[in-house]
C-alpha cells in the first residue's frame, strides 16, 4: 500500500526546528500540484541543495522526517527551468519511488490543514503555530487545533466465488472498488459498514470482520477495512447520488479495480489469491 515504505522509515514527530540542512527534502504546493525536480530519467521532490540559488527559504513549516531527513513545506515560489516540473498530487501516488510518493501527499495534507485554519473557527482571530507540538493556537481565546483526521470504512463483500465491486462518481477514478464511506457521530465502525452498504447498494451483510487499517491523506482520513458476508440473491439498489453502477464479479473475471496502492485493492488481491471467500 502507499503508505508502506520500509526498509524507509517515516517518523511523524513534529520538531520546532528552524534549521533546514541541504539533504532536506523540500514540499513547496501551488493548488493541488507538488514541484517536483529531475533526477536522471524521472522527477523527484527536490531537496534544499537543488534549490539554494532560487529561493531564499524565508517563510517554511516543519513536517516530518523521512529516514534521517527532516521535510519542511515552504512557502515560495519561482520561475520554473526545464530542471523542474509542478505534479498533480493525485498522479504523484503513481511515483515510482514509494516514499517519494508518500511523503509528498501527507505533506499536501498538512499544506491543505494549515491554510484551511489560518483564522480561528471560535473567534476569528488569527492562529499561531504552536512551539511544542503540531497543533495551532489562537491566543485570543486559547482554542487549541489539531489536523483533522476522520475515520471511513471499506469493506469486501463475498458471496461464493464473487465479490461486490462498485464504480463512483470520482471522474480521476475509472475503475471499480469497494464500497466505502465516512463514519457518523455517535457510530462503531461495525455499524457504519452496515449502514454505508445499505444506503449505496441496498444490501443487508453479515459475519464482519476486520482487515486492517491504512492513512489516506486525498481525503484526511484513516481507512478501517472489514470483510463482510453478503447474499447474492439480493437485489442491488444503488445510489445513484454516490454510486454509477455495482456487480457481483467472479474472482476468475474481475474487471479493472483499484490497485494495490490503496487498501482497497489489497483486499480485493488478497482474497482472490488466498480464496478467502
Amino acid at each position: 500500500m502507499l503508505h508502506e515504505i520500509y526498509p524507509n522509515v517515516f517518523n511523524n514527530r513534529y520538531l520546532n526546528s528552524q534549521d533546514i540542512k541541504d539533504d532536506d527534502f523540500i514540499l513547496i504546493y501551488k493548488n493541488n500540484s507538488i514541484l517536483l525536480v529531475k533526477y536522471n530519467s524521472s522527477f523527484i521532490i527536490p531537496q534544499k541543495k537543488d534549490l539554494i540559488n532560487l529561493i531564499a527559504f524565508n517563510n517554511f513549516t516543519f513536517a516530518f522526517s523521512l529516514n534521517e531527513n527532516s521535510c519542511f513545506i515552504v512557502y515560495e515560489t519561482f520561475d520554473l527551468s526545464n530542471d523542474f516540473k509542478w505534479e498533480d498530487i493525485f498522479a504523484l501516488r503513481y511515483n515510482s519511488i514509494k516514499e517519494i510518493a508518500w511523503i509528498g501527499n501527507v505533506g499536501h495534507q498538512l499544506f491543505n490543514w494549515y491554510g484551511d485554519n489560518k483564522f480561528c473557527g471560535r473567534c476569528g482571530e488569527k492562529t499561531e503555530k504552536k512551539d511544542t507540538e503540531r497543533a495551532l493556537i489562537c491566543k485570543n481565546c486559547e482554542n487549541v487545533i489539531y489536523p483533522k483526521i476522520s475515520p471511513a470504512v471499506i469493506v469486501a463483500i463475498t458471496c461464493k466465488n464473487k465479490i461486490l465491486l462498485a464504480k463512483g462518481h470520482n471522474r480521476k477514478i475509472n475503475y471499480y472498488s469497494l464500497i466505502a464511506g465516512f463514519v457518523e457521530i455517535g457510530e462503531t465502525f461495525e455499524e457504519a459498514v452496515k449502514r454505508e452498504v445499505k444506503e449505496e447498494i441496498g444490501l443487508d451483510i453479515t459475519n464482519i470482520k476486520y482487515y486492517k487499517s491504512q492513512p489516506w491523506p486525498f481525503s484526511n482520513s484513516i481507512m478501517i477495512g472489514y470483510f463482510a458476508d453478503g447474499d447474492d440473491s439480493q437485489k442491488i439498489s444503488i445510489d445513484k447520488s454516490e454510486i454509477l453502477e455495482a456487480d457481483w464479479f467472479s474472482f476468475d473475471n474481475l474487471p479493472n479495480h483499484s490497485p494495490n496502492l490503496s487498501i482497497a485493492g489489497e483486499m480485493i488481491e488478497y482474497l482472490k489469491q488466498n480464496n478467502n471467500y
